[in-house]
């Protein structure tokens, strides 16, 4: 097996970057998920209620990021380094970020119509993993709840052969489902469908980086979202209900863990994905 790509996603919920090569840190890939958009509460906005966020287009520079999206205007958002501090919310985890400028807020209240916030975390190290899964010490960004997550190229070849087989009209309407709905930040090739089942509670190795395979991951209505059009669809969720309901989750793909938090490393396209 083999990475055949790499993506990560600047804004939690928004549209992806892709990577020849990416370094891996305590909490993730470098620049994943380091912005975060709240309602006015502080608890985050993904794209289960605002569909519309696959069309905001992030891209990073040294002193911040800059926002893409239909109709408007692009706007540069820098880091907000020494910025007001406030606690936001990610499912369970309650901790503090940085309040991006207001004019990035007001951007995209404006474009999704609602009262909107963006942050950033600007100390990754204050988010713990889940600890039902993780060690001490683990960290996670604003990811839902792991650092990386691991998807099949074969796997996915499986689920579309599942949709065409048993809902024909389904897929003469979709095509075969892009990796993109599974939002993924590695995708592996040259192996057999859900051969990533079999890394769970073991340690795989990535190239010259080492993670631990804590659990499958449960998928949820964003998988029913194309990334390209915003638009919300039938499937995946009802092929991976009748064949991948695995301990009361939907599960396509796998969480990992860096398992060296000290160790500096990177993933490239190509490199070898072994279990370790």
């Amino acid at each position: 097996m083999f990475v055949s790509s790499l993506h990560t996603y600047p804004v939690k919920g928004c549209y992806r970057l892709d990577h020849d090569v990416v370094a891996v840190e305590p909490w993730g890939f470098a620049g994943d998920r380091r912005w975060l958009i709240t309602d006015p509460d502080h608890h985050f906005v993904s794209q289960r209620e605002e569909a519309r966020l696959a069309l905001v287009r992030p891209s990073l520079t040294m002193d911040g990021l800059v926002l893409d999206a239909p109709g408007m205007e692009s706007i540069e958002v820098p880091h907000p380094i020494g910025g007001e501090l406030a606690a936001v919310t990610v499912w369970k985890s309650t901790f503090d970020a940085a309040l991006a400028d207001k004019s990035a807020s007001g951007w995209l209240s404006d474009f999704l119509g609602r009262d909107l916030r963006l942050f950033w975390l600007d100390d990754p190290t204050r988010r713990a993993s889940n600890p039902a899964f993780s060690e001490p010490g683990d960290r996670v960004s604003f990811a839902d709840g792991y650092p990386v997550l691991l998807a099949s190229v074969s796997s996915l070849a499986q689920l579309n052969d599942w949709i065409a087989q048993d809902f024909p009209d389904d897929a003469a309407l979709l095509g075969p489902l892009p990796m993109t709905r599974f939002r993924p930040n590695v995708v592996i090739s040259g192996g057999p469908a859900w051969a990533e089942d079999g890394f769970t509670g073991r340690r795989v190795r990535i190239g010259g980086t080492t993670f631990r395979v804590p659990k499958p991951c449960g998928r949820c209505v964003v998988t029913t979202i194309d990334q390209e059009s915003a638009e919300r669809t039938r499937q995946p969720l009802r092929t991976l209900a009748k064949y991948r309901h695995l301990n009361s989750d939907l599960v396509f793909a796998t969480n990992l863990i860096p398992d060296d938090p000290q160790a500096a490393a990177v993933i490239s396209l190509g490199d070898p994905v072994v279990l370790a």
